[in-house]
């Protein structure tokens, strides 16, 4: 069952073609990695499928449904959420607090129950803090729950992010470089996070430079160049292509990536 479906997708930039004619699709529980050399339109691509961009051409269905160029909240309605390539983190908010925020889609909030302290709206706010410090504790950050965000380390705050996507309760997770600036051990403990995530049966999209990481983690690569998709498969048939080598990896990061699937 495909859970996302990208067919012909594409999008100009005063008059060049910054994503073109790009299909493929994702099913529940699969982790399907975009990677090419910079600017080859990869964030592009999440931003069109994320409601951030209007495609110019092709579709995005979500379960079926033709979700192409709905809003970003619409389409988190529907359970796709999503993370950045630069973090979007309230740094002096408290960690729990940053993760609050992440369920706000799913509470229903009523503003007079809100504004006068109403029973109701307590209740919601102590199930929706319990459920904030259970999704702390699967990332590995609920011993820090009451920090400010701009106390933790970078590896921590991209773990931060996550969590707060996941608030949302997605069957879609856009991943856009989530162990970019992270060392060895932060990129680890990603990894391990988003292999679990995928096991519950959430479709993860990746977007990833550090091939290490992609190699091991992914279902399904697929490749970008200038846009257009050039391949996609399995890592170990990815990892060895000429094009992908040639566009991409070169020949030393081939070895490595070939080297990484052991």
């Amino acid at each position: 069952m495909k859970l996302l479906e990208i067919e012909g997708l594409g999008i100009d930039f005063g008059g060049v073609k910054a994503v073109d004619a790009v299909s493929f699709a994702v099913t529940p529980g699969e982790i399907v990695s975009v990677i090419g050399p910079n600017g080859a339109g990869k964030t592009t691509l999440f931003n069109m499928i994320s409601g951030v961009y209007q495609p110019a051409r092709g579709s995005v269905r979500l379960d079926g449904e033709t979700v192409t160029g709905l809003p970003p909240q619409a389409l988190a309605a529907r359970g796709l959420s999503r993370t950045f390539q630069n973090l979007q983190v309230f740094q002096q908010m408290s960690v729990l607090e940053n993760v609050m925020a992440g369920f706000h889609l799913a509470e229903g909030r009523h503003l007079l129950a809100d504004l006068f302290a109403l029973p109701s709206s307590l209740r919601r706010n102590r199930e929706t803090e319990a459920a904030a410090r259970q999704l702390l504790a699967r990332v590995g950050l609920d011993r820090g729950a009451e920090l400010t965000a701009s106390q933790l380390s970078y590896g921590a705050l991209k773990r931060l992010e996550i969590a707060r996507a996941l608030a949302c309760r997605p069957r879609l997770l856009l991943l856009d470089e989530p162990a970019a600036g992270c060392n060895a051990v932060e990129t680890e403990e990603i990894d391990h996070l988003i292999a679990a995530v995928a096991k519950e049966g959430v479709a993860i999209l990746l977007v990833e430079h550090d091939m290490k990481l992609v190699m091991k983690i992914s279902d399904h690569i697929v490749v970008l160049d200038h846009g257009v998709k050039i391949t996609e498969g399995k890592p170990e048939a990815v990892a060895r292509d000429p094009r992908v080598i040639e566009a991409y990896l070169g020949t030393h990061g081939g070895k490595e990536a070939a080297n990484a699937l052991g």
